[in-house]
C-alpha cells in the first residue's frame, strides 16, 4: 500500500497566506528595529555634544576623619565656566560632605584636587554633576 499525500504540491501555487504574513511580519520588525536603533543613537549623540562640562573623579583619599581629598578632571569648552558638584558618603550611605567646584580655567582640560569638609570619615566620593554657567 503506498501512502496518500493530502494537500497540495509543494511550490506549485505560491507561497501560503500563513508564509507571506510571517515574511510582512519579519520586514516590519526589522524597520521598526532599524528605527529604534536610529533614534536611539541620535539621541545619545545629540546628549554627549550638547554638554559643554564633563567630569569624574580620578581618585580620593580621606585624608582624616573629617576631610576627603578628591582627584577631579573636567574636560570643557576653553571659554566655558561651570560648576561641579562633589559628594562623599559613609560607610552607611549617608551623605557626609558636598561641594561646588567653580571650574573657571581657560584650558579645555582641568586636572585639580579638592578637599571636601565632611562630618565624618568618608568612604567614597561621588561626581554629582557638572554645569555650564556660560562663555567668558
Amino acid at each position: 500500500m503506498t501512502a496518500v499525500r493530502e494537500g497540495l504540491p509543494d511550490g506549485r501555487y505560491g507561497r501560503s497566506a500563513d508564509e507571506r504574513a510571517d515574511r510582512k511580519l519579519k520586514i516590519i520588525g526589522a524597520v521598526l528595529g532599524a528605527a529604534l536603533l536610529g533614534v536611539i543613537g541620535w539621541s545619545g549623540i545629540s546628549y554627549i555634544s550638547g554638554q559643554d562640562l564633563s567630569g569624574r573623579v580620578i581618585g580620593w583619599d580621606a585624608v582624616s576623619d573629617h576631610a576627603l581629598k578628591v582627584h577631579l578632571e573636567v574636560v570643557k569648552d576653553a571659554d566655558t565656566t561651570g560648576v561641579c558638584t562633589l559628594r562623599s558618603q559613609a560607610e552607611d550611605g549617608s551623605e557626609v560632605g558636598r561641594k561646588d567646584i567653580t571650574v573657571d580655567q581657560r584650558s579645555g582640560q582641568v586636572d585639580t584636587e579638592v578637599t571636601v569638609r565632611t562630618t565624618k570619615r568618608a568612604t567614597n566620593a561621588v561626581l554629582v554633576g557638572c554645569t555650564a554657567s556660560g562663555a567668558r
